[in-house]
């Protein structure tokens, strides 16, 4: 099936692939809030476990690897999603390290995957109509990890910094080469050489690479309209250019509101508010890069339903 496949009534698919806790679960919240429950449906890859918590102890798997999940029948639900039929996907409660009951899912206008391995074969990646790869600063991702797992997971610090060094080998191996299937890829970090509070957002990198059409930006972003994004080109991994957006997080308030009014505004929505729920983090606070990343997704979402 190729990606230009059409459909009757078939939803607009989004990946949304990373490491784990690079951030693919608060990235898509934000942009189902925003198209609504009705609209939007939300799944993640990292359902498909094949073994719990207790089967794992003692084997050398961990459960980013390839081999602890059910792949192919994930990508067997990729397929009857994007072809507008329902799916009885699995669920891992990972709070408790174990599978749960299954549940019934019906597609919806759009289909949000978000996991370690969407984007890890060809016939998953056939899929989508949009793909992302979530790439922050390796410091970030594993505090990250250790918040969430030793705050909502019951893993001690120790058992966190132990599962990291477990699964760097498939990180390397067959996480991170996901990155080159993306049409966009983030990257979420601190400014290097700046002295910027504790408290301060991240900035984010986003590459908008041409496997899609990209939305063109380059008028807008200009020193004389905004200082909070700025667009540039530079070099892909491959050694092409590619456009490279920057978003600052350590910009004024006010500086970021207009800015997220002026890049809602170009991607189509003239005159309507920019939607609250966009740049939500995990923590309860805002995020003007992560909301603009919000902005640009959801403009893929919106022109895939056109």
């Amino acid at each position: 099936m190729s990606r230009a496949a059409d459909y009757r009534h078939r939803p607009v698919m989004l990946a949304i692939a990373g490491d784990s806790a690079a951030g693919k679960a608060t990235l898509a919240a934000g942009l189902v809030e925003a198209l609504g429950t009705d609209r939007c449906l939300s799944l993640s890859a990292d359902d498909y476990q094949r073994f719990d918590r207790t089967e794992r102890v003692g084997m050398s798997l961990t459960p980013v690897h390839p081999d602890s999940n059910y792949l192919g029948i994930l990508e067997q639900h990729l397929q009857l999603l994007a072809t507008g039929q329902p799916v009885l996907k699995p669920v891992y409660d990972h709070a408790i390290g174990l599978r749960t009951r299954p549940e019934l899912l019906e597609p919806k206008d759009f289909v949000i995957v978000h996991g370690v391995l969407p984007l890890h074969s060809k016939l998953a990646r056939a899929c989508f109509d949009v793909t992302v790869y979530l790439d922050p600063a390796e410091g970030i991702r594993r505090a990250w990890k250790m918040r969430r797992d030793t705050g909502d997971r019951g893993y001690t610090a120790e058992q966190v910094r132990e599962a990291l060094a477990a699964a760097e080998a498939a990180s390397a191996s067959v996480i991170r080469p996901q990155r080159v299937h993306a049409d966009i890829v983030v990257s979420f970090s601190r400014i290097s050489g700046r002295d910027d509070p504790a408290d301060t957002p991240l900035s984010a990198e986003v590459l908008l690479r041409p496997t899609i059409v990209q939305p063109d930006l380059a008028q807008i972003l200009r020193p004389s309209l905004t200082r909070t994004a700025h667009l540039r080109l530079t070099r892909d991994t491959d050694g092409r250019p590619v456009e490279s957006m920057h978003v600052h997080g350590y910009t004024s308030e006010e500086e970021n509101e207009a800015a997220e009014n002026l890049i809602w505004n170009a991607l189509g929505e003239p005159g309507a508010e920019v939607p609250q729920w966009l740049g939500i983090t995990g923590a309860g606070r805002r995020s003007t890069p992560l909301a603009i990343t919000q902005m640009l997704l959801l403009y893929h979402l919106l022109q895939g339903s056109r």
